[in-house]
């Protein structure tokens, strides 16, 4: 009797003992779920663009790049999102007027900081009055002075363009050269300028780092550079060459009219999927619409003669000097 009631008492403290450890384990797995952190927020792009664009095409699916992006992920997503806006931009042009490299030359240098519709605008008169680089370099700099005042900066551009027509007869022969290295060599003129020509008007291939091209190439993880020749260095390194002329072309007509530096129109914007800032603008469809230029608002573009490609797809012209 004494044997079988031992028996029983070990084998309730056995149990009890069980389902203490049992408690204690649920206690643990317990406190492990109340202590998990909750998810972030992340905010996503649409499959597709939401907001429909005239004359563009909608990103196809969802590209999320990683932090920890590999180069070969990397290539794959840059080359993916030229080829989206070759869809969007395929009379994608430079937006100066020019007839010749001199004048696409000039024109150029010219364009730093103010608009190429405002060169547009300007330029006609100063080739009207100096068509070729022996004219310019004999110019009074007084007269190409009250021409260019509508540029900005009037006086040292003037210095420029009449220093750069003075070297392309002294040097030259009258001939605008097409090679990187003689280019850079003339007053006013910078790598960036140099493959405006080389790329427009000699058909060699170059990437044309502006303002425009800096910001968007950073904003979609392209490079986290900064200085315009590792920039244009970093990125050359993710196309061929042969792509480099038209890719420069892409990326600044879309930051010029959708991926703005403050107010981007990310709702409007077809490679929205495809970019790691998507949410840093509008993303409202209908307010996204109101922040887009030139043509895609509906309104002219920047040359006063643009190409017929262009105006087939429905771009119009920028108006004259002193127009409305």
């Amino acid at each position: 009797m004494k044997k079988t009631a031992a028996k029983k008492a070990a084998a309730k403290k056995t149990a009890s003992g069980g389902s203490a450890v049992k408690k204690s384990s649920a206690v643990k797995k317990s406190s492990a779920v109340k202590k998990a952190p909750a998810a972030k927020k992340v905010t996503v792009a649409p499959k597709k663009a939401t907001a429909k664009v005239k004359g563009t095409a909608p990103a196809k699916a969802v590209v999320h790049p990683p932090g920890d992006e590999s180069p070969t992920a990397l290539v794959r997503r840059a080359r993916r999102i030229n080829r989206e806006l070759a869809e969007v931009y395929p009379y994608a042009h430079p937006e100066l007027d020019f007839d010749n490299p001199f004048q696409l030359v000039v024109a150029t240098v010219l364009s730093a900081q103010t608009t190429d519709l405002r060169v547009n605008q300007t330029t006609p008169s100063l080739f009207a009055k100096y068509p070729t680089p022996e004219d310019l370099a004999a110019a009074d700099p007084e007269e190409v002075e009250e021409i260019l005042r509508p540029c900005g900066f009037f006086r040292a551009k003037t210095k420029s363009v009449i220093g750069l027509s003075k070297a392309l007869v002294e040097d030259f022969g009258g001939e605008v050269p097409g090679r990187l290295e003689d280019l850079v060599k003339l007053p006013g003129v910078g790598r960036k300028t140099a493959f405006v020509v080389l790329g427009n008007a000699f058909g060699r291939p170059g990437i044309t780092v502006d303002t425009h091209f800096q910001r968007l190439v950073r904003r979609w993880r392209w490079t986290a550079e900064t200085d315009p020749d590792k920039i244009e260095a970093a990125v050359g390194a993710l196309f061929p060459k042969s792509d480099w002329t038209d890719l420069s072309h892409h990326v600044i007509w879309h930051g010029r009219r959708i991926c703005h530096a403050r107010k981007p129109a990310c709702g409007a914007c077809p490679i929205a999927p495809l970019c790691p800032a998507y949410g840093e603008g509008e993303t409202d469809p209908e307010k996204a619409k109101k922040l887009l230029k030139y043509e895609k608002g509906g309104f002219p573009g920047q040359r006063l003669r643009p190409p017929q490609a262009y105006l087939d797809a429905g771009g119009k012209a920028a108006p004259p000097l002193g127009a409305g």
